[in-house]
């Protein structure tokens, strides 16, 4: 078994969809660099998990350009294209997906006045009253 790491940021929208056999599978696919400068070249990996593992939410999360850690069994996919040219590709049958980014957090309520770094916990005037005895 030839078990490899990736990370790169999606490239595409995962998809959801159910097999024939009733079986969940999402597809999603990762960019694998390998080289530097001139040389730098960028293979696609298509990358499938199957069973409970696709089920769930995760496909919410797992939308174009998020990034990603995947880990799980490399194979190369041979296939004839509508030509009829075969074609090889590299693909992963996914255990395990770590996203990177972070989620957005809920919006907290704005506060009147100036920010917290800014207001005078220890004098219980409003700011308005201080104005007054400034004298300038």
């Amino acid at each position: 078994m030839n078990n490899h790491t990736i990370s790169g940021n999606l490239g595409r929208d995962a998809e959801l969809r159910i097999a024939q056999s009733g079986t969940a599978v999402l597809s999603f696919s990762v960019p694998m660099k390998s080289g530097y400068g001139k040389r730098e070249k960028v293979d696609w990996v298509n990358c499938a998990m199957f069973g409970k593992r696709a089920e769930g939410k995760l496909v919410e999360y797992m939308k174009k350009g998020t990034p990603v850690v995947v880990s799980g069994e490399t194979y190369v996919d041979t296939y004839t294209d509508k030509e009829g040219v075969e074609k090889t590709s590299l693909a992963m049958n996914v255990s395990n997906v770590t996203l990177m980014g972070k989620r957005d957090a809920p919006q907290e309520p704005k506060q009147d006045g100036p920010p917290p770094s800014e207001q005078h916990l220890d004098n219980p005037e409003p700011a308005a009253a201080l104005d007054d005895t400034i004298p300038f």
